[in-house]
């Protein structure tokens, strides 16, 4: 078995360090083991069934920053700790040097005040280096050394933020990409209704399963033809679904006695598949065709029988109406449940199986919800999104990106109470942070290229929904300053 040990500095950091529970390691190609932690004192140690050589991300406090995501570099196993925050120091320096050298090689101008900083940050880094055998120095310089690579990051996305929407407006004819919301009913009414005809240009209509056939056979489609007719009225465009859910209790409950029929339950979700979009074909153009097959949870599917059903709803899909665009929506994309040990492909693996099925899969809708556990993921700074999103797009197809983030860290009436949020931002969450998190992340999204939609997981807090606090408007149907953030982007978007 392998094992690498780690010291955790400072003492205080270590007394009331919580979050150590969402660590894991990962191998240098991405792939992440299943991890066993443990945590006493200041020693903290992970343990794998392979001993190569990995890297270590963990949720870790860095000021002005929240408690991101930071991951090492790549470390042997060793009898002797390593020094946490020091390996945590250098793997993201080592980004954040890295990422700057491919972009200026592609001729991206670095900015001044990102050179300035990350050299601080070095020279910090060095200092702790100088400094092990000392390990309260060398920890405080470490975490230091950590807080300048943060900044430096930030300003380096910043300046390629700007560059590329400069660049864009100048060839582009047209819209960088959709900005749209999950819809419901809250928009059928004042003041829901301005709120969203005057910040979107798309709308996700949710077809749940769960709620159009709550028995076999017997369907209900009041309000998603409302919302359709309303956004048609509108001229809005439209994306569909997801049809199917295969997170947990995802999938109508009377589907369970067939959950080990290998024949007839992909059966029931094709048919399912070709009634809806045989429904709104010609108004609905863009479909989610599934959702959560990579992590499930419904019906106990195995990984394979989740596989193959997501296979058979696509083609199902693309049969019915071969001239709309088809998406799978993927949960936590950085595939942090791995480490749990239940799941064999990681979520790339899984869309690319997909892919190599020659299905005609138009693209891969990735659900970011930062800030939650509970099916969400924990927090990323701007590098570690780009870096995702660069990855993703070696795929070769197109990008949606589903946002989500807290407007607060109260309880949620609402919400499902199974998720809940779990660390803040740079300040503790509140609408002002909401919108400030989206209106860094937005921008640097619809800068790349493969991206081509935007869109909010959830539109209202007022209605029942699952991720507590992440909607554009309150739980008294207010607007959020999360709507300013959008109506912005629009207008960068459209050109005079």
């Amino acid at each position: 078995m392998g094992v690498m040990r780690f010291r955790v500095l400072p003492h205080e950091l270590a007394q009331s360090w919580t979050d150590w529970r969402q660590a894991y390691l990962s191998g240098v190609d991405g792939r992440i083991f299943p991890t066993r932690l443990e945590f006493s004192d200041d020693q903290f140690v992970c343990r794998r069934s392979q001993n190569d050589s990995g890297k270590l991300s963990v949720p870790w406090p860095v000021k002005g920053f929240g408690c991101p995501i930071v991951t090492t570099a790549s470390l042997n196993e060793r009898e002797t700790p390593y020094l946490l925050p020091l390996e945590l120091a250098r793997g993201k320096l080592s980004d954040v040097r890295d990422q700057s050298a491919a972009w200026e090689l592609n001729r991206m101008a670095i900015p001044d005040a990102y050179r300035e900083t990350q050299r601080e940050a070095f020279r910090a880094f060095a200092k702790a280096s100088a400094k092990q055998a000392e390990p309260d120095v060398a920890g405080e310089l470490a975490n230091q050394a950590i807080r300048l690579a943060f900044e430096a990051a930030h300003i380096l996305l910043g300046a390629y933020t700007v560059q590329r929407m400069a660049s864009i407006r100048k060839t582009a004819r047209h819209a960088a990409g959709l900005l749209g919301t999950m819809l419901d009913e809250s928009a059928l009414e004042e003041p829901g209704r301005t709120s969203f005809c005057n910040t979107f240009d798309t709308a996700c209509i949710r077809l749940d399963w769960k709620s159009i056939e709550p028995e076999e056979g017997k369907y209900d489609w009041h309000l998603p033809d409302q919302l359709v007719r309303f956004c048609t009225d509108h001229r809005k465009i439209l994306r569909g679904g997801p049809l199917i859910d295969l997170g947990p209790d995802g999938l109508p409950d009377w589907l369970a006695p067939w959950k080990n029929d290998v024949l007839n339950l992909p059966s029931f979700i094709c048919d399912f598949v070709d009634t809806v979009i045989g429904r709104y074909a010609g108004l609905i153009r863009i479909w989610e065709v599934s959702a959560s097959g990579n992590t499930g949870g419904a019906l106990d599917l195995s990984e394979e029988h989740r596989l193959s059903i997501v296979a058979r709803t696509l083609e199902a899909a693309i049969k019915k109406d071969a001239d709309s665009q088809f998406f799978l929506r993927i949960d936590q994309p950085w595939g942090e449940y791995r480490r749990e040990g239940r799941h064999r492909l990681s979520p790339f693996q899984f869309v690319d199986a997909i892919i190599r099925s020659s299905l005609g899969l138009t693209g891969v809708s990735l659900n970011l919800s930062v800030g939650y556990d509970g099916g969400g993921s924990h927090m990323r700074d701007l590098l570690s999104i780009s870096r995702l999103i660069d990855i993703w797009s070696l795929l070769g197809i197109q990008i949606h990106v589903n946002l989500a983030c807290p407007s607060s860290g109260l309880p949620d009436l609402h919400a499902d109470q199974t998720c809940r949020v779990i660390n803040s931002w740079r300040a503790p969450w509140s609408a002002q942070q909401q919108a400030e998190w989206m209106d860094e992340v937005v921008p640097m999204l619809l800068s790349k290229p493969a991206v081509t939609g935007v869109f909010l997981q959830q539109f209202s807090d007022a209605v029942p929904h699952r991720l507590p606090h992440a909607g554009a408007l309150d739980g008294e149907g207010n607007s959020k300053p999360l709507l300013d953030v959008f109506r912005r982007q629009r207008g960068v978007q459209t050109l005079e």
